[in-house]
């Protein structure tokens, strides 16, 4: 007689995955969010679609998204996408670049060495390095001809997303990475646990008070609901 999983347990298995799958949506729009701005981003933020996308993905996860998140975004309809490009950009650059210090910094090094009460140095900062080392061991390097720390936020946000793609099967390890221990949903677990929730919901709250721009505070609001 052949062995068979039975009905309720194939049916919750897909529904897991599907679940996982929007998440790996989430975390991606995410990445896509605060990342330098592109003409692909005005787009989105000028057609509505990063609107669109951001509320579906909300509902579709049942996340619970702050009064009046997206309070501003309409201001953005039918703007020319190289006029919010620009803005954007610039509003970017003040946030996370700075002249001579960011308003926000994007890199969880400097939040956790505030945290130590120590001065923070990028790359060399024992929490970057932790990071680094996460991501090799899960198959992940530095993009060849990139020279960014990896605990960027978008960075983090675009590994969240892998480690949930490799979790719900859509995507296939680097050749030479197995799962690690506890299978990838624990790897995510963990690094959620070790990093993300040390200090991206900070982040979102200081992007949300800081910002100018409605599309960061509404992309603020979304990170800071989903992790």
């Amino acid at each position: 007689m052949m062995n068979s999983v039975p009905d309720g347990a194939g049916q919750k298995a897909e529904d897991r995955a599907e679940e996982v799958c929007t998440l790996a949506t989430a975390y991606e729009l995410l990445a896509f969010s605060f990342r330098y701005p592109g003409a692909e981003l005005a787009d989105a933020v000028a057609s509505g679609e990063w609107a669109e996308a951001a509320a579906e993905v909300a509902g579709a996860l049942g996340l619970a998204l702050p009064q009046g998140w997206d309070a501003g975004l309409a201001a953005y309809a039918g703007q020319e996408p190289e006029s919010l490009l620009h803005a954007l950009r610039a509003e970017a650059t003040r946030l996370f670049v700075g002249a001579p210090e960011p308003a926000v910094s994007p890199y969880e090094g400097v939040w956790r060495a505030a945290d130590d009460g120590v001065q923070a140095l990028l790359f060399v900062n024992p929490h970057s390095m932790a990071v680094e080392r996460f991501m090799r061991s899960c198959g992940v390097g530095r993009p060849e001809g990139t020279n960014e720390p990896l605990d960027r936020i978008d960075a983090e946000l675009e590994l969240l997303q892998y480690l949930c793609m490799l979790d719900a099967g859509p995507a296939g390890a680097p050749e030479g990475a197995g799962p690690p221990e506890g299978g990838w949903a624990a790897a995510r677990e963990r690094f959620l646990e070790e990093h993300a929730l040390a200090w991206m919901p900070r982040f979102a709250d200081k992007v949300a008070e800081e910002s100018r721009e409605p599309f960061f505070r509404a992309a603020a609001g979304l990170l800071k609901a989903t992790i």
